[in-house]
């Protein structure tokens, strides 16, 4: 027999009390897959953040994790939305209950949302790394600078469109005795694995 247990979330319960604590400051409240999606404007971000950490039937005082997504290549099923999104996942520990939070940047040339770290003090270096990884610029972050490649490094390698093998290469130049960056010497090209580039692969000969 399956059982239960005196922590079970009522997760349509717990969507219906989301959608009435944030009001017209949600664009949607999705539940799929046992997990409740809330999606805002980024003019909203922090006011629905606040509410969503501080009502009482929602108490998400911990953001467990923060990133970013690149929406670019969905356009070839048939996306038309934004490119950048900042995805949170938030957790109530008094309640036991979860939630995943989402807002777009509203310009995909620059990304800008607010900074939720004077919301949760663990967004620090989760947004640090978006803005490493993704160029999305969080507004009112004390510390934003990279967290993950150097400084010196140029682009944002989590974006669809960044070279996998990058702009640059850093070698260590023996005459000038130190580290210097340089054009990528490895040329670009396109590996076919064998099972699609020979007809037979794979049958005895």
């Amino acid at each position: 027999m399956p059982t239960t247990t005196a922590f079970a979330v009522d997760l349509p319960a717990l969507r219906g009390h989301i959608e009435t604590t944030l009001g017209a400051l949600a664009r949607r409240v999705d539940l799929r897959l046992g997990e409740i999606t809330v999606q805002v404007a980024s003019a909203d971000y922090l006011k629905a953040a606040t509410l969503l950490r501080d009502a009482p039937g929602c108490r998400f005082e911990q953001l467990l994790d923060l990133c970013g997504v690149d929406y670019s290549d969905y356009r070839e099923s048939g996306w038309d939305g934004q490119r950048y999104c900042i995805v949170s996942h938030l957790l109530s520990v008094s309640l036991n209950q979860r939630v995943r939070l989402k807002v777009f940047a509203p310009d995909d040339d620059l990304p800008v949302v607010d900074s939720v770290s004077g919301i949760w003090s663990s967004a620090n270096w989760f947004e640090r790394e978006a803005f490493d990884l993704y160029g999305i610029v969080f507004e009112g972050h004390n510390d934003l600078r990279r967290i993950l490649t150097d400084y010196g490094f140029i682009g944002h390698p989590f974006r669809k469109d960044f070279p996998v093998s990058g702009h640059v290469e850093m070698i260590y130049d023996v005459e000038r005795k130190r580290v210097i960056y340089q054009p990528v010497s490895i040329e670009p090209r396109e590996i076919t694995p064998r099972i699609i580039r020979e007809e037979n692969y794979g049958e005895r000969r």
